[in-house]
């Protein structure tokens, strides 16, 4: 799973940089705000999936289980703001699952440490 962590951290990073500059360069508010707002989400959880891939060999099942909410979360939380930006069409509670999804993956990260040896 180490590898998973990592490469969907560097993912997701790449994704961080392709979109700021999309939203810099070719949108206007407010689809360029949503966009920054899911940026301002995106970027340190995917620096939290590369820490989770680094914390893996130690941190065990919770540890894999943060990266699972880490990489889900930013999908639903981050993907939700993307789309409304693109369409203008909000998708409802798909933001809110994310972001407590997120939440969850940084309880998970903190429970891993407490437990590993």
């Amino acid at each position: 799973m180490q590898r998973l962590w990592m490469g969907l951290g560097a993912v997701s990073g790449l994704v961080c940089v392709a979109l700021s500059a999309i939203a810099a360069h070719a949108l206007m508010p407010p689809a360029r705000t949503l966009v920054q707002e899911g940026l301002s989400m995106q970027f340190p959880h995917a620096l939290a999936l590369l820490a989770v891939g680094l914390w893996a060999p130690r941190g065990g099942r919770l540890a894999d289980a943060a990266g699972t909410a880490f990489a889900l979360g930013s999908l639903l939380f981050c993907g939700e703001l993307y789309v409304h930006a693109a369409t203008a069409i909000p998708l409802g509670v798909v933001a809110p699952i994310g972001g407590t999804c997120l939440m969850a993956g940084w309880l998970l990260l903190a429970l891993s440490a407490l437990r590993a040896q």
